[in-house]
């Protein structure tokens, strides 16, 4: 059934990051369910490094692919693949030097890159408008972080004791309980893309829009059969009149009471009828489409990028300045820089 569910992901990996995340994790159970079963210390060293080597790698892994399905806009660093290597080499080195610092480094980085990968599966609860994945999050997070605790702490009291009888068997049942939970995660997810309520480019004539899209519902939604018209006018209004996306501590729950509504209503209302994911992204979407028109204003030309942000409802420059370059691919000053010096000019501007 692993080996099934790795070929399914391999499928799609090469366009799908977390499909391609997914089947690396995955992968890595597999060698560590062959590298703890019965006599597999017996077998030759040319068999068992490389198993030892994919097994190693599976905390980096784990936080790649929490990375990759709970964080939409997630990208593999190179300190992931730092991680790995780390891992691998000291996973390597424990075959031929059989030393406690080691082993303890080991087993320190492997707790670390585990709570890495659960913390993000906390980290955006609140913001996340898939319902589904939402309410999964605290028990996927629990069970792996349970499952890695016991099994550090059982091979640090007895080395060598998952391989054996009754260990081998409460280990087995926690592995499927694990992969059972990674199956109906993945059923939870949709590859579809947050959207962005206005078009933010980097090029030369940008279009802002601060209307709502009537974007299509993502596959695995909770989608109601027509738009409730009330509701979506009235969030229409507090967006496009009051713009209270300005707020640098609006959320989900203020923002529903301010339209009246439950929680849960108005996140199937975004997720379902406007095709939003996450709540950030849809309010940040229309604060970055703000502050774009007010740098491409030569009329706001003095006013300083700082104010810009606030104004827009960003709460400091770093946060605003990440989601800003994310969107265009400039600094908000390259971006300003580039609307407003006419070609052949050097630029007045500074941030």
């Amino acid at each position: 059934m692993l080996l099934l569910r790795i070929v399914v992901l391999a499928r799609n990996a090469r366009s799908d990051q977390v499909s391609r995340n997914s089947a690396l994790l995955l992968l890595g159970i597999a060698a560590y369910v062959v590298e703890s079963a019965p006599g597999f210390g017996t077998l030759a060293l040319s068999w068992r490094l490389p198993i030892h080597i994919v097994d190693c790698g599976t905390p980096a892994a784990f936080w790649v692919a929490m990375g990759a399905i709970f964080v939409d806009g997630f990208r593999a660093r190179w300190y992931h693949v730092l991680a790995w290597l780390m891992l691998v080499t000291l996973g390597t080195v424990e075959i031929f030097i059989h030393r406690t610092p080691i082993y303890a480094l080991h087993s320190a980085l492997l707790l670390l890159f585990v709570l890495l990968g659960v913390w993000h599966a906390l980290a955006d609860r609140t913001t996340d408008l898939v319902e589904g994945r939402r309410r999964f999050r605290i028990l996927f997070a629990v069970a792996t972080a349970l499952y890695t605790a016991l099994t550090v702490a059982s091979d640090w009291l007895w080395p060598g004791g998952l391989s054996v009888a009754p260990l081998s068997l409460a280990n087995a049942a926690g592995l499927v309980t694990l992969i059972f939970l990674f199956a109906v995660l993945g059923a939870l997810l949709s590859t579809t893309e947050p959207l962005v309520p206005a078009a933010v480019t980097a090029g030369p004539t940008p279009s802002f829009n601060n209307k709502l899209p009537a974007a299509p519902s993502p596959p695995g939604s909770a989608v109601t059969p027509e738009p409730d018209a009330a509701q979506i006018a009235a969030l229409r209004k507090l967006i496009e009149h009051d713009k209270v996306y300005r707020e640098p501590d609006l959320s989900i729950a203020s923002l529903s009471q301010k339209l009246g509504i439950p929680e849960y209503r108005l996140r199937r209302l975004i997720n379902g009828q406007l095709g939003y994911r996450n709540f950030s992204t849809f309010i940040n979407g229309y604060r970055l489409t703000e502050a774009a028109a007010a740098l491409s204003d030569p009329g706001q030309a003095d006013v300083p990028v700082l104010t810009i942000a606030l104004d827009a409802g960003f709460g400091s420059i770093g946060p605003f300045n990440r989601a800003f370059k994310a969107h265009t691919g400039l600094t908000p000053t390259e971006y300003r820089r580039d609307r407003l010096t006419p070609p052949g000019e050097p630029s007045p501007i500074s941030n």
